[in-house]
């Protein structure tokens, strides 16, 4: 897969090495001479230019990308990067970097985002995924379809734990896509039971996330007499 890194900086270099390690072809992008630091990923080829000029994008034959990652620290040469990627190349998956959240509403399909990544949110969320049971955590946003990667680790008073994943009424928009028990990482089938303690990962429209979070959270009733 050929993938298209708008910014050499740390971060755009740190996924380079990330996706480079996974045999993917790499170009980086920056129009900073001192940015261009090939001896620190000399896998990837470089190209010093303004990723915001259609010329420089002709120049990356952005067309051959399969990806294209605007990892600025400058939301608006992000979304800049993203618009020409998604309109003018039909790049088929744009992530962006949003660098303030304030400005995270802008990222969406209309900006030729697929997939905002927010380093504040994402820490946030990692914190609260880390100490919340029973609630719901947002780890990703997705563009299209107004859906987000969401977490719940399954309290042991829920009323699902023990129930089979096949047994359960989702909600609509809803699709559990992984379930992290202890070590193990689990692709859900309709057998497998839900376990008091399990991380549970969703993607689900967000109109549906209170409800589902309702769903798992809600607690078994007292039977004793």
């Amino acid at each position: 897969m050929r993938v298209a890194i708008a910014g050499a900086g740390a971060v755009g270099r740190s996924i380079a090495g990330e996706l480079l390690e996974n045999g993917h072809e790499i170009l980086l992008i920056d129009k900073a001479p001192t940015a261009i630091s090939v001896e620190r990923v000399p896998q990837a080829e470089w190209l010093l230019a303004d990723a915001c000029e259609i010329t420089s994008l002709d120049e990356a034959a952005l067309q051959r990308c399969n990806v294209v990652i605007a990892a600025t620290g400058d939301d608006k040469v992000n979304l800049v990067v993203s618009l020409l990627a998604k309109t003018e190349y039909g790049v088929p998956r744009v992530v962006a970097r949003v660098n303030n959240p304030k400005n995270e509403w802008l990222f969406n399909e209309s900006w030729g985002v697929d997939v905002a990544v927010s380093t504040p949110r994402l820490m946030s969320a990692l914190v609260e995924e880390a100490v919340s049971v029973g609630d719901l955590v947002r780890l990703l946003r997705f563009s299209h379809g107004d859906a987000n990667l969401v977490e719940l680790t399954l309290p042991p008073e829920s009323a699902l734990a023990g129930t089979r994943v096949g047994a359960v009424e989702w909600p609509e928009d809803t699709s559990l896509v992984t379930i992290i028990r202890g070590t193990r990482v689990l692709t859900p089938t309709r057998e497998d039971s839900l376990e008091a303690g399990d991380e549970l990962l969703f993607v689900a429209a967000q109109a549906r996330e209170e409800q589902l979070e309702d769903l798992l959270s809600v607690r078994r009733q007292d039977t004793a007499g």
